[in-house]
């Protein structure tokens, strides 16, 4: 497959150059966004998500931001944990956003902490019971819990000893890069890797072991009680070891290397996965550590990731090398994996990287590609008439409603804020082009895109007379 977050691409003939795109796009931000920042990073980020909410405001509230530092060797990888200020709704000026330095760092962007990663950090991933645990993969068989609020900062420097993880979950065999989920019923981990295996842990696991240990901290459901082994020293690697949990499901199936897993919103013992066998797998714990539902051609090649709808667990995504979206419905598979698409989305024009749904409208969602764009999706809106042929948003994509083109290379993470609606931050590696390691921007749609067309046409009404002049 195609390595994410590395390697470049290169314009077809008789296309905009990338410059002309980004130029036509800027253009249009007071238009189409009700408020971005836009972030030059020192080194580029593979991953990036939204974390728990710090203080509230009138005009903006201040929330935590996990993203990574993936570096040339010259300094370790870091772990970084920012304060990062969203601006609330219809607050931001439209000169305002539209007016910032792609060589610059965002005012809205301070690094609140950092973590020496012990090799990159391919994926974050924050546990929903308590958003201050975070999850990471790197290039190893192991997956890295973190308590980062307790974690002491580090400076990353050459030589400097890794930070010393909270907990590690073993199982896998080989590498595992990229395929990381965490459970939003329960404080459970699945991870997928170059092993072809699909590995579930319990963080409860460890904190029953620490409830027997005097003066540990009791079992907990929350997953917050987390016994950490930086209490006790800087961090540095030293005689204290970090404490370790073994698998309790070990899933076979895939016949390559598994991308991407992801839980069922609404059970901790359903899950899915996927991978560069181009299968699409459902599993169930309580069944056995074999396939529920196997769908073998899901993509014509790879599959680089999938996302289960929050709002109705009957719906699953899955992003390909293909460069298509593809939303299943698992009622029309068979325990065979017999079963097409309900749809196939249709507007990147290089390898989809990342696909989410939005946390607050069931139908919408997002998908990020290696060609530099984040799209938004709306199914709902796959089946609505489209223009006449000759109008040139004939040529829309079916479902397709608002594309981001902000980044000038491709987008290797995002991530929807659940705080907030409509509000996305995003990462792409750009460093030819922004002057640095890549690029971080936090961004809100216009509501007048996606409100009501009746709302949108009586709210303008209302304005008429700021906006347009009569003659006498």
């Amino acid at each position: 497959m195609t390595e994410k977050g590395k390697g470049g691409k290169g314009g077809k003939a008789g296309e905009l150059t990338v410059d002309e795109k980004y130029t036509q796009w800027k253009s249009l931000v007071p238009i189409l966004y009700d408020w971005l920042a836009n972030h030059n990073l020192v080194w580029p980020a593979l991953s990036c998500r939204w974390g728990p909410l710090i203080e509230e405001a009138t005009y903006k509230h201040r929330q935590r931001l996990y993203l990574s530092e993936q570096t040339d060797g010259s300094v370790p990888n870091t772990l970084v944990i920012a304060n990062v200020e969203v601006v609330k709704p219809r607050v931001a000026a439209a000169e305002h956003i539209s007016q910032f330095n792609e060589e610059a760092r965002s005012p809205f962007v301070k690094k609140f902490k950092t973590l020496i990663h012990p090799g990159e950090v391919n994926r974050i991933r924050e546990l929903p019971q308590n958003s201050n645990i975070v999850a990471t993969h790197t290039d190893s068989p192991d997956v890295l819990i973190w308590d980062v609020e307790n974690q002491p900062t580090r400076h990353a420097v050459l030589g400097a000893h890794s930070s010393r993880p909270d907990l590690i979950l073993t199982g896998h065999q080989e590498n595992a890069e990229f395929a990381l989920a965490m459970c939003s019923c329960e404080p459970l981990v699945l991870s997928g890797g170059k092993d072809k295996l699909v590995v579930l842990w319990s963080i409860n696991d460890h904190i029953s072991t620490l409830a027997t240990e005097p003066g540990a901290a009791k079992s907990t459901s929350s997953g917050s009680n987390i016994k950490s082994a930086s209490k006790s020293g800087d961090g540095n690697n030293g005689n204290t070891a970090s404490p370790s949990v073994e698998a309790r499901g070990i899933y076979k199936g895939h016949d390559d290397t598994v991308e991407d897993v992801q839980f069922c919103p609404t059970s901790a013992q359903q899950f899915c996965s996927v991978g560069d066998d181009s299968c699409l797998i459902l599993w169930d714990s309580r069944t056995g550590l074999t396939p529920v539902t196997k769908v073998e051609k899901a993509h014509d090649t790879d599959l680089h990731c999938v996302d289960w709808n929050p709002h109705d667990e009957n719906f699953i995504l899955t992003g390909s090398a293909d460069n298509s979206v593809h939303m299943f419905d698992r009622r029309n598979l068979t325990k065979d994996g017999v079963g097409s698409p309900v749809h196939k989305f249709q507007g990147h024009s290089d390898p989809v990287l990342c696909v989410q749904w939005s946390p607050h409208n069931r139908s919408v969602f997002g998908s990020a590609a290696e060609d530099g764009l984040l799209n938004i999706w709306d199914y709902e809106k796959v089946g609505e008439m489209q223009p006449e042929s000759g109008n040139k948003m004939s040529d829309c994509p079916a479902g397709l409603f608002f594309k981001h083109a902000g980044h000038r290379d491709k987008v290797v993470d995002f991530h929807w804020n659940s705080i907030d609606p409509w509000t996305i931050v995003s990462v792409s590696d750009d460093c030819s082009s922004s002057a640095g390691g890549g690029t971080l921007q936090m961004w809100r749609i216009i509501d007048l895109l996606y409100r009501p067309e009746d709302d949108v046409l009586a709210e303008l009404e209302k304005f008429r007379s700021h906006v347009t002049t009569c003659s006498s």
